[in-house]
């Protein structure tokens, strides 16, 4: 009687899977950074509209509230959907990029941001500190720790 031929259980994957899986990671990197920089574009020009917000003839300082907790889930989201830790500087460059041109006048004297607004001003100086506070979270994660990927 003749041993059955032995059959690979495991047998070893076409060698195109690692390329495809690999341009796949890279592309969704792409797209997470790509979505945190919308995401930037997005909240900034929101709290722009929203810094004049009055009730009753009294600003109201629902922007900057929302400049901080939105710069803290972008700073959170970015570096997580990367996978890198300079990430959290894409959707931060964005939206101080905005808030500098918003506070500028045009050559006509339009401003976004008036010096008078209160809330224009806490929302620049609120959304700053927040990007600032979670950037050096992140830089100053030990090495290895990544609590942005979950690996501690």
């Amino acid at each position: 009687m003749s041993a059955p031929p032995e059959v690979n259980p495991d047998p070893s994957p076409p060698a195109s899977q690692p390329v495809v899986l690999a341009v796949l990671d890279v592309a969704l990197r792409v797209v997470g950074g790509l979505l945190a920089v919308a995401g930037a574009v997005v909240t900034a020009v929101l709290e722009l509209m929203l810094s004049t917000l009055r009730v009753g003839g009294v600003l109201i300082g629902v922007s900057a509230l929302l400049a901080v907790l939105a710069n803290v889930a972008l700073s959170w989201f970015a570096p997580r959907a990367v996978g890198r830790r300079w990430a959290f500087a894409l959707p931060a460059i964005v939206w101080f990029m905005l808030m500098v041109v918003a506070a500028g006048g045009t050559s006509e004297g339009d401003v976004l941001i008036a010096n008078n607004n209160w809330v224009g001003l806490v929302m620049i100086f609120g959304g700053s500190v927040a990007f600032a506070v979670m950037g050096f979270r992140i830089i100053m994660a030990p090495r290895g720790t990544e609590p942005w990927l979950g690996r501690r």
